[in-house]
C-alpha cells in the first residue's frame, strides 16, 4: 500500500512544527525518518496516523485518507508504535500483544499474536506481567503488539532506542524483513549507522522541513549531516554496508595534539 504525504503541515499553537512536507513511501520499502531533536519527526509520524491534526495538506493510504477508509478498516491498515511507550495495566505480556488484534474484533491470543511475540523475541516473557519488565523488554513487547496488527503499513517511532545492541540489530533485521515481505515500513531513528545499513531510503528532516530524501549514501553526506546535526562524521564501509559515526561537534575546539617525549 502506497503512503502519500502531500504538502503536509502540522501546527502547535502558532508555530508550524512540520512545514509543507511531501513524501511517498512504497510497499516493500523501509524508510528511515531521521533528523535532530525537534526536527518534527514524531509530529509528522503522529499526523500520518491521525493523532495530530493537519494544518494543511493531505495524507493518503492507497489513495484514500483515513477518514475515507473508516475507523475499523483504518486500524487494520496501519500499525503505530509510539516513542517511549508505556504499559499502564498489570496484565500479562501475551494479553498486551493481543491488543494489536482489536481491529479484527476481540483481543485474543491467536496465531498472529504468537508470530509477533516470536518475531520480537518476547515469547519467553508471555506469562509475566508488564510491570515486571525492564525498559528494553517493554519496548520489545510494544513492538510485538504493533506487529500483531499485521497491517500493510507500519509506523515506528524510535523502536530501538531502549534496546541493547543485540536487540537493536534484531529489531532492524525484523523491520527490514517485514519490508522485504511487502510491508510499507517507516521508522524514526537517531542511530545513523543503523539508518544507513538497514534502510532503503532516508528522509532527513530539520526545522520541520525535508532537507533531503533518497538512498542513505546520498542523504548522509558530511555536508548534510553537519547542516542538520551540527556534527562532523567519520564514514566507511564494512561487509559492503555503509557506517556513519558522529565524531565531533562542529562548534567544538579541535583537540590539541599531544607531544610524546623522546626516548
Amino acid at each position: 500500500m502506497i503512503l502519500d504525504v502531500l504538502q503536509v503541515s502540522v501546527a502547535r499553537g502558532k508555530a508550524r512544527v512540520v512545514r509543507d512536507l511531501s513524501l511517498r513511501t512504497q510497499p516493500g520499502e523501509l524508510l528511515g525518518l531521521i533528523g535532530p531533536n525537534g526536527a518534527g519527526k514524531t509530529s509528522l509520524l503522529r499526523a500520518l496516523c491521525g493523532l495530530e491534526p493537519l494544518a494543511s495538506g493531505r495524507v493518503t493510504y492507497g489513495g484514500r485518507t483515513l477518514t475515507e477508509i473508516g475507523r475499523r478498516a483504518g486500524g487494520r491498515t496501519l500499525a503505530y508504535l509510539a516513542q517511549g511507550g508505556r504499559i499502564h495495566w498489570p496484565v500479562r505480556v501475551d494479553q498486551v500483544v493481543a491488543l494489536g488484534r482489536l481491529p479484527y474484533g476481540a483481543a485474543q491470543v491467536d496465531a498472529a499474536v504468537l508470530r509477533a511475540m516470536a518475531a520480537a523475541d518476547v515469547m519467553h516473557l508471555r506469562e509475566r506481567t508488564a510491570g515486571a519488565l525492564s525498559g528494553g523488554e517493554r519496548a520489545r513487547v510494544l513492538l510485538a503488539r504493533a506487529l500483531a496488527v499485521e497491517a500493510p503499513v507500519l509506523l515506528a517511532d524510535e523502536p530501538v532506542a531502549a534496546l541493547d545492541p543485540y536487540h537493536q540489530l534484531q529489531a532492524m533485521e525484523l523491520l527490514r524483513g517485514l519490508a522485504r515481505a511487502g510491508t510499507n515500513v517507516v521508522v524514526v531513528l537517531h542511530d545513523l549507522t543503523l539508518a544507513a545499513r538497514f534502510c532503503d531510503r532516508l528522509a532527513l528532516m530539520t526545522d520541520g522541513t525535508l532537507l533531503a530524501a533518497g538512498p542513505p549514501a546520498e542523504v548522509l553526506t558530511p555536508e548534510r549531516v553537519a547542516r542538520a546535526y551540527g556534527v562532523t562524521v567519520e564514514t566507511g564501509m564494512r561487509d559492503g554496508e555503509l557506517f556513519v559515526l558522529p565524531w565531533r561537534r562542529c562548534d567544538a575546539t579541535p583537540p590539541i595534539p599531544q607531544e610524546h617525549p623522546r626516548s
